[in-house]
């Protein structure tokens, strides 16, 4: 049976099947899982890949893990031949010029799924692990001067062998984490989803045989059609946007330029033109750039179609080598989540060009606080990763969201309750930062405001941000949202505003950390906005933008190209 001769109904249930292992599969994973960053955050991803490599599957999680997995599968299947592989396999990864992946915290589990004597799918999870070693807590800081500082690199290696525990491999990871405990569970949680997702497909081959792989091939073929069609819709034509990061000193900025080209039911989008790496952990590297590309593009033309590599044949992506979305090793990576915030934007202003009746306005990307140190209620050591979401950008029928993770982000909040138990930590205050989502006829969605109160001796934190210096730009109109700050002591004389990139910050006990993060552009003239929208602020009881800003205020000092 071949593809185009496949029966239809059969394809609709095998690709509904194959969506509900990755679910199954996540599920697996979150509630196994020993960390709070997996079980609570749910930062981590799981998907289901064909013979080939390529993915069938994925799970409605993290975005930006999708380039990380189908990076080490591919890094995997380049490593061993067929004939190297066996039944009871996995193999781990996270390297991000080694083994596919995005950065080092981000560690993939591959196993093959066998039928009948040969492979016939992957299944892969891929799991943020609070340390990994490193010279930072929490194996993330834009600090970091190189990879070699992130990190433990791990190109594609063995980790079970037929089924049993490789202990060379699994000890060496434990041994350069802070936390081995729950790197071990974490571990070992990734082995169960995978267990649970290999099983789900050999139960699906046993099912349908040999009609199940043309069922697959039509799934895969349906979802390229779908969205060549959904390109077709949109007007054919260039279409060029820019954007900056945070450079490699303040004051200075980092260009993304982006031009965009729309055309026989294709797009390609060339990066030629950014800025060169940076020296700070803010590059964006190939797994993380195809990641944001693939997901922007899907939300804002169909964001219905299947998550799965039909849709990627349509879209073709050029960056320069050794540029800030395409950089060379050893360059850092470290926050290439945060950067792909502002890559994101790029990519939909330059879409809201073509589109305008679905454009979006710059957003403000999540800022990052890693906490850690000595735990005087069991005497152990802790590191917790917290990610504070920004605002969403407005669209022209509607305001920004509030409180959001943009674009290719996604892990969720840690709750309260939670981080409480867990940490010796204390939330002051969790609330929307109130007038941070810039004015329009549409605003921006608001950020948020996170304290912390330290609650023991020797407690640190490090930092990492973006739209600090530069703002999430408005829309036809529409003024920016406001920057994103951090603040330690805030309204006591030790009040100090910390900078975009710190590592190692000292919290006395009793000291408080303020995280305040960017809102996101509005859209259109602010003296147009409904009078109903204006009734909605007033008995929702929402301040006006705390300040106008204009584009013209924007630090452009560009780094070297």
């Amino acid at each position: 049976m071949t593809a185009s001769r496949v029966d239809s109904i059969t394809a609709e249930v095998v690709s509904r099947h194959l969506l509900s292992i990755a679910e199954e599969m996540a599920a697996t994973l979150i509630r196994t899982s020993f960390s709070p960053n997996i079980k609570e955050r749910a930062d981590c991803s799981t998907a289901v890949f064909d013979a080939a490599g390529r993915v069938i599957a994925q799970a409605q999680r993290v975005p930006i893990h999708l380039g990380s997995m189908i990076g080490a599968v591919h890094a995997v299947t380049a490593r061993f031949g067929a004939d190297e592989i066996a039944p009871g396999d996995m193999f781990v990864a996270n390297d991000p010029y080694s083994g596919g992946g995005s950065h080092l915290p981000d560690i993939n589990i591959i196993a093959p799924v066998f039928w009948q004597g040969r492979i016939v799918a992957y299944v892969a999870n891929i799991a943020h692990h609070a340390d990994v070693g490193g010279m930072v807590p929490g194996s993330e800081a834009a600090v970091c001067r190189s990879i070699f500082q992130e990190g433990l690199r791990i190109p594609p290696v063995r980790i079970m062998r037929g089924g049993e525990i490789n202990r060379d491999v699994f000890d060496i990871i434990l041994l350069n984490s802070r936390t081995a405990d729950e790197r071990n569970g974490d571990l070992r949680a990734q082995f169960a989803s995978n267990v649970t997702g290999i099983r789900a497909v050999e139960g699906l081959f046993a099912r349908y045989g040999e009609d199940t792989e043309p069922a697959i091939e039509a799934y895969v073929d349906f979802t390229r059609r779908r969205f060549t069609a959904a390109i077709g819709r949109i007007k054919p034509g260039i279409y060029t946007m820019e954007d900056f990061l945070d450079g490699d000193a303040p004051g200075e900025t980092a260009r993304i330029a982006l031009t965009l080209t729309i055309e026989g039911g294709r797009m390609a989008l060339d990066f030629s033109g950014s800025a060169a790496q940076l020296s700070w952990a803010r590059n964006i590297p190939h797994q993380a750039l195809i990641a944001t590309v693939y997901t922007v593009a899907k939300s804002l033309l169909d964001p219905d179609v299947p998550a799965n590599a039909g849709y990627f044949d349509t879209i073709s992506i050029h960056a320069p080598q050794g540029c800030v979305v395409q950089p060379v090793a050893p360059a850092p990576v470290g926050c290439r989540s945060i950067s792909a915030g502002v890559l994101g934007d790029v990519i939909a202003l330059a879409l809201s060009k073509a589109m305008p009746e679905r454009a979006i306005a710059g957003s403000g990307p999540h800022h990052l606080a890693v906490f850690a140190g000595p735990d005087p209620r069991d005497d152990g050591y802790f590191v917790n990763y917290e990610t504070i979401a920004g605002g969403m950008g407005a669209r022209p029928n509607r305001d920004g969201i509030d409180a959001v993770r943009v674009h290719a982000s996604g892990a969720s909040n840690l709750p309260v309750e939670a981080l409480e138990h867990a940490y010796p930590l204390r939330i002051e205050r969790y609330a929307i930062r109130d007038g941070s989502g810039g004015a329009g006829e549409r605003r921006g969605g608001a950020g948020v405001i996170r304290e912390y109160r330290a609650l023991a001796e020797g407690i640190t934190v490090s930092l990492s941000a973006e739209r600090q210096t530069v703002l999430a730009p408005g829309l036809a109109g529409g003024m920016p949202g406001a920057a994103g700050v951090f603040v330690l002591d805030p309204g006591t004389p030790r009040e100090r505003v910390l900078g975009a990139a710190e590592a190692d910050v000292a919290l006395p006990p009793d000291s408080v950390l303020s995280i305040r993060t960017p809102g996101g552009g509005g859209y259109g003239p602010p003296e147009r906005r409904p009078q109903a929208a204006l009734d909605k602020d007033r008995r929702e009881d929402r301040a006006p933008p705390a300040a106008e800003f204009s584009p013209g205020d924007l630090p452009r000092t560009e780094t070297a190209a």
